[in-house]
């Protein structure tokens, strides 16, 4: 006999079912939607494409109060919000691209229940008046998403996301689910312990994407993974993704494909928002078949009919890898995931751990400097260039971010946010063309620029620092100038910046002697990222199968000696695509 289901999930699915537009949910969304609605932490580890999002998103809805998500990207969270408010949905998102007044409205919402799930990247939360803001109007669930960061032993180690227990501890600990397709054994008792999560449900979904065939190919030249990309990308039919590590590899396996007559379009986060976004429409769209992307495209990209992913270059672990790969196929219908392979690839990868993990010697070089340069209170107001210049040549600026971020990760300094109030503004335009521009619906500019002048005079004209909130009350203060200012900017009356900024040293450290820093966990760090390095490597040279290889590493006892999924199973050549018939829409696994 068949036990009843309980009210508050049958309410669940059928919220799902006339705002979302699934039928049911999937068999591992169930017990992590039961465990969110019935008021538990749940640590939540499902796939790419098995529907983590829905897990709080539904019961969010059914539920009183607001949830809040902390994600790691902007372009992340906004298509998130974008594809709830297509569905009338009452959520929104805060970062850096909103203005002072878009912040202020949103919070509003937020604040009389108009808004009911609000997406912020963790650095927004700490401290400071968002966090009053929050405690203010209670957070009823706290979701972190990309949970893995907050993790030591993960892959895309975050200072912010290793502090989101110090948050939930701000919040006044509410109901907390951690998601995240990439967690190994170790990772997901480390989220745990991280958040303190109280006896959590544990949702691990089957790592095996049985719709996905795994192949590896050989190349030694960057000439030989164009040709096998080009191959690849010829044979499959429908959408494609092809990953290569830089912006530049971006740029040049881009243009190699289009010479090619492959049409593909070049994704990174060098790009502005605008060609950036209409990269992502014309991929979504198909006008063109192929995007060459680095790792900044994906998260939250909702493509489910991605026939080939091809990798340029070998990734530096598997849970990137997976979680890239996993981006093929998210229709259920077969799709396959190719990496082109060269040893040097490799070096490439030991570099970058390199520069992430300075060594102890650099990072006591840059703690004397920030001491040295601290004023009394604790404040170095600097910007990074000015560090990266104060250290040795051979340090090198990413060198420099990694040691800060060592310093932020453990309490030394934390980033000092520009003076909200203050900037520095120099006036660009003839008094003339101010009178002939700035005139009809344009008074309230010109007399902006009249209050500035008047503020501090002729040295607007060489640039000055000036407090907006000392303007005269009908402007606002800095909420209402900073929207103007931009406006002025970009038609060139003004040229202007936020004031102040740099690190904030605790006054009790400014006297310790040594730089307060575990050096044995950076170590820890350092081994784990190599051997996550090592194993990506074994992945790529394994004679053996290579979907039984991924799925022991996440820990999946569905791991099994051979599959029917995998070139080294299929016997396929590791340089050729299978054959598959033009006549097919979608190519069968060979």
């Amino acid at each position: 006999m068949t036990p009843p289901v309980p009210p508050a999930l049958e309410a669940a699915r059928a919220l799902l079912r006339d705002r979302f537009g699934h039928p049911d949910f999937r068999p591992p969304q169930v017990p992590a939607v039961e465990a969110v609605l019935g008021g538990r932490d749940a640590l939540i580890v499902l796939p790419t494409g098995g529907g983590k999002s829905l897990c709080y998103q539904v019961p969010a809805l059914l539920r009183g109060g607001l949830t809040l998500v902390l994600s790691p990207l902007i372009s992340l969270m906004k298509d998130q919000v974008e594809a709830l408010e297509r569905r009338g949905l009452p959520a929104a998102f805060i970062n850096s691209t909103l203005g002072p007044g878009e912040v202020a409205d949103r919070l509003a919402r937020v604040e009389d229940g108009r808004i009911r799930i609000l997406y912020l990247a963790p650095e927004r939360v700490e401290g400071g008046r968002m966090m009053r803001r929050l405690r203010e109007v209670g957070v009823a669930l706290l979701a972190v998403d990309e949970a893995h960061c907050i993790s030591e032993w993960g892959h895309d180690f975050r200072p912010s996301y290793r502090r989101i227990g110090h948050i939930r501890d701000q919040l006044g600990g509410p109901q907390t689910v951690a998601l995240t397709a990439t967690a190994t054994p170790d990772v997901r008792a480390d989220i745990v312990r991280q958040l303190g999560l109280r006896a959590p449900q544990v949702v691990v979904a089957g790592f095996d994407r049985t719709n996905l065939t795994y192949h590896v190919a050989p190349t030694r030249t960057q000439h030989d993974k164009d040709e096998a990309a080009v191959t690849w990308l010829r044979e499959a039919q429908g959408p494609a993704i092809v990953y290569a590590p830089t912006r530049k590899a971006v740029e040049r396996v881009a243009g190699v494909l289009n010479r090619r007559r492959i049409r593909a379009v070049a994704y990174h986060a060098g790009l502005d928002d605008a060609p950036r976004r209409r990269a992502q429409d014309a991929f979504m769209s198909e006008e063109v078949r192929v995007i060459v992307a680095t790792s900044a495209f994906g998260m939250g990209i909702d493509k489910p009919d991605v026939r080939l992913v091809v990798h340029h270059a070998m990734p530096g672990s598997l849970e990137a890898y997976y979680q890239e790969a996993g981006r093929a196929g998210r229709d259920g219908r077969p799709s396959r995931c190719v990496l082109l392979h060269a040893y040097p690839d490799r070096f490439t990868h030991e570099f970058f751990i390199s520069n992430a993990h300075p060594d102890r010697r650099v990072v006591e070089q840059l703690w004397r400097w920030l001491v040295q340069r601290a004023d009394g209170s604790g404040l170095v107001a600097d910007l990074l260039e000015d560090a990266v210049a104060a250290l040795p040549r051979e340090v090198g600026a990413r060198k420099v971010e990694a040691a800060l971020r060592i310093l932020q990760g453990a309490g030394a300094c934390v980033p000092e946010p520009p003076t909200p109030g203050r900037v520095w503004v120099r006036l660009l335009a003839t008094p003339a063309r101010i009178t002939r521009e700035l005139a009809g619906a344009r008074e309230y500019d010109r007399e902006l620029l009249r209050a500035l002048w008047r503020a501090v005079g002729r040295r607007l004209a060489d640039g000055v620092s000036i407090d907006l909130d000392g303007l005269p009350p009908g402007f606002h203060g800095a909420t209402g100038v900073v929207p103007v200012l931009e406006r002025l900017d970009a038609e060139q009356f003004v040229a202007w910046s936020r004031v102040g900024g740099g690190w904030r040293i605790p006054v009790e450290r400014l006297k310790e002697a040594t730089v307060p820093v575990d050096w044995t966990v950076l170590e820890r760090r350092r081994q784990a990222d190599l051997e996550r390095l090592d194993s990506m490597q074994q992945y790529a040279q394994t004679r053996y199968c290579r979907r039984a290889y991924l799925l022991r590493y996440f820990g999946d006892p569905a791991a099994r000696e051979a599959c029917a999924g995998c070139d080294r199973c299929l016997g396929s050549s590791a340089h050729e695509p299978p054959r598959v018939s033009r006549t097919r829409r979608h190519p069968l696994p060979a």
